[in-house]
């Protein structure tokens, strides 16, 4: 996998902690071990600023244990089965998460394997402006080689085929108007809002916390009244789907 473009290191990307956490890791190698993924990510490149540090890579859990244990640097076992170590540096918080790929997927739960594809992993992720990643010195991937203009375009587009991402989690419905509101523009992607609009019904399967949970980050959004929009939009969609089967 090749960089597709550079930029400068962030503050954050330079912090002595994060230069530990990827040394450990093995962020600098040449074909990097571990790499700054997600909304960091995201962020970075639009200029807004980053809470949440995550990091993918290509180490099995309990080798990143290891090796965390090895260099003395405390962490917690937060979701073994899913892959997931967090490590503490001080008052820094990383979220280490070994690239996945999915077995079986019900919209609720996933079964995953551990893998060591990079691409593999991106094709699991909800939208491709979360699919980016980024090396400690500034390099930036797109292993689907669709994130980095999307995000250029504000672009909020599930990755691949909707209506299976959406199969796979029926939160990402949720999360799809979130997202817009937060970094969209323009009208919404109409794939993406009629997947939402077909199985929008699905969201009562869900437990009711992760449904709590995903709403009190919507009210949150500054931009409420994009996403109450976006929303009538995709229930007149639904109205007319039904009507027209009956």
């Amino acid at each position: 996998m090749l960089p597709l473009k550079h930029i400068d290191p962030a503050d954050w990307m330079t912090d002595h902690r994060s230069v530990k956490i990827m040394r450990v890791l093995g962020g600098y190698a040449d074909e990097p071990e571990a790499l700054f993924v997600g909304g960091c990510v995201r962020n970075l490149l639009l200029g807004l600023p980053v809470s949440d540090l995550d990091i993918a890579t290509i180490h099995p859990p309990l080798q990143v244990i290891e090796k965390l244990k090895n260099d003395g640097i405390r962490f917690i076992p937060t979701g073994l089965e899913h892959g997931t170590v967090t490590a503490f540096i001080d008052d820094a918080k990383f979220e280490i998460t070994t690239l996945r790929k999915d077995i079986e997927t019900d919209g609720r739960h996933a079964v995953i394997a551990f893998t060591d594809k990079w691409e593999e992993d991106a094709k699991r992720r909800d939208f491709t402006i979360n699919t980016l990643l980024a090396s400690p010195q500034g390099m930036v991937f797109d292993p689907l080689e669709r994130g980095i203009d999307d995000l250029e375009m504000r672009l909020v587009k599930f990755v691949g085929n909707p209506q299976e991402r959406i199969a796979e989690d029926y939160l990402r419905i949720l999360r799809f108007f979130r997202f817009y509101a937060q970094y969209g523009s323009g009208a919404p992607d109409k794939e993406a809002l009629g997947a939402c609009a077909d199985n929008a019904a699905k969201i009562s399967l869900l437990s009711k916390e992760r449904v709590t949970q995903e709403i009190l980050k919507i009210v949150s959004v500054a931009n409420c009244c994009l996403l109450i929009a976006c929303h009538l939009r995709c229930s007149r969609r639904r109205h007319r789907c039904l009507r027209r089967r009956r």
